[in-house]
């Protein structure tokens, strides 16, 4: 049998994918792992992981991805890791549905399977100014809940003026002494009572028509590092006004990106890039082709998190292995 033909191909290798690959191998379905451009996904940039079952004080997010890879090496399941280009249908006579399906790699090579899931994630959407990215992770941060409780009784900013800019803001007031919401608009686009819980709660307090423009504004940082995150510098959009503003922690929620343009005009998407399952009751996790599954957060632009994503994972896997039974 040539070794390039495989049962599944899973295309990323977050709690998504490799969880969607740890089902599929115990299944005994001949699987590969397509890593992607960051091997273990958005994980891996979190320091610390409390909300993952079964670690009492936490787990680092590289070393949860990297014992996740290993557990799925050692179940005989081959990494490989390089990026997908295109997929595309392909005829085989030998399978009764009449198509196989091949996946072209950035490194030249051209994979064949009977059935791929896509479990490539979605990245934050970030604001692209200077420092914003050495810091992720030392006070900065695209995801409330993931990284909220680090900054509890703290005073901390939320960007964004959408629905999940108010959550987080919400979220976060729960917890923090004090939350500024911070929007380049003088009206939020959150629905209209996401919108007005906002306003309505006194821990919040909104910044209007402003942006983000510096972070560690003027600061002198030790040895040239960046060690945390200290202020920010907003700029009023209407009045040029600027200033700085002390907090703890910085929360971007300005949307995501999800890393689906490799399927565009292949499966059915949202206009947002992300993937819609779920139209077969027998297989919620198919696209719009039969033998392609998605998993994780390049199909949920709802729930980002992690243990959300694996579940969905196991769901996939489950999904094509009753669905290969049927080809």
């Amino acid at each position: 049998m040539n070794e390039n033909i495989y049962d599944t191909i899973i295309i990323g290798s977050g709690p998504a994918g490799l969880t969607a690959a740890i089902y599929n191998v115990r299944a005994a379905l001949k699987t590969v792992v397509i890593a992607g451009n960051i091997p273990g996904g958005q994980l891996i940039i979190t320091t610390l992981v409390e909300n993952w079952p079964g670690f009492p004080n936490g787990v680092g997010g590289l070393k949860l991805m990297m014992d996740m890879r290993e557990q799925v090496k050692n179940l005989g399941v081959t990494i490989q890791n390089d990026i997908v280009l295109k997929i595309k249908s392909t005829l085989n006579p030998s399978f009764q549905k009449g198509g196989m399906f091949e996946v072209a790699l950035g490194s030249g090579k051209t994979l064949i399977s009977k059935a791929v899931i896509v479990a490539t994630g979605a990245e934050a959407r970030w604001l692209s100014i200077p420092k914003e990215q050495e810091l992720i992770g030392k006070g900065v941060s695209g995801c409330a809940t993931c990284d909220g409780n680090f900054f509890r009784d703290k005073i901390v900013a939320v960007v964004g003026g959408g629905n999940a800019a108010c959550e987080d803001a919400e979220f976060l007031a729960k917890i923090c002494q004090k939350v500024y919401l911070i929007h380049r608009r003088d009206s939020l686009r959150a629905i209209a009572i996401e919108a007005e819980r906002v306003l309505k709660n006194s821990k919040i307090e909104m910044i209007w028509d402003s942006e983000v423009v510096g972070i560690n504004y003027e600061l002198q940082i030790t040895n040239y590092k960046l060690e945390k995150l200290q202020n920010i510098k907003i700029k009023n959009n209407k009045t040029g006004e600027e200033k700085v503003i002390e907090i703890d922690g910085l929360f971007v929620a300005i949307g995501r990106i999800p890393a689906t343009d490799f399927l565009k005009g292949m499966v059915e998407m949202k206009e947002t890039g992300y993937i819609i399952t779920g139209k077969n009751p027998e297989y919620i996790t198919m696209t719009s082709v039969p033998g392609i599954f998605a998993a994780g957060d390049c199909m949920d632009d709802n729930y980002r998190q992690a243990v959300v994503a694996a579940g969905s994972g196991a769901k996939a896997a489950i999904d094509t292995e009753r669905w290969l039974m049927t080809v």
